[in-house]
């Protein structure tokens, strides 16, 4: 009845999934996902994240999205169905966030800490900035054309 998206490295505490998942079905909402209310993943990988999560309001606004790519994600399989998701990259996270902006599902968030990765560095790289840039002006462009 409901899909979990959930990253496995270890930066969110596993208890988020049962606090997202409590809300989700208290509150009957559509979609719940966290956001980084304390964020423990060095200043660049904060910074990068602050200014997508910007753009995203400014190019997609009137949806109260605090932390587009914060996860467990959790949402209704009715949700799910109706989404049209193509990213096969880090975009996801904002196609789902973009299209369930579109339906105007109903949307909660629980804060979280985000913890530093252990043993490995950021994979976030200056191509994947710019990937997210294409993909943003992709999807912004595609929002002229879809009709709900």
């Amino acid at each position: 009845e409901n899909i979990a998206l959930i990253d496995g490295d270890g930066q969110m505490p596993p208890e988020d999934v049962l606090k997202v998942y409590a809300k989700l079905i208290d509150e009957k909402m559509d979609i719940v996902k966290t956001y980084r209310e304390k964020r423990y993943d060095g200043p660049l990988r904060k910074l990068n994240s602050e200014v997508f999560n910007i753009l995203f309001n400014v190019l997609f606004p009137g949806y109260p999205v605090h932390d587009v790519n914060s996860k467990p994600k959790i949402m209704t399989r009715r949700v799910y169905d109706s989404l049209s998701l193509t990213s096969n990259d880090w975009f996801l996270d904002a196609e789902i966030m973009i299209q369930a902006r579109r339906h105007q599902y109903r949307l909660g968030e629980v804060s979280t800490v985000f913890y530093e990765a252990q043993g490995r560095k950021s994979f976030v790289k200056m191509k994947h900035i710019l990937e997210f840039l294409v993909n943003f002006a992709k999807a912004r462009l595609r929002e002229f054309f879809v009709r709900s």
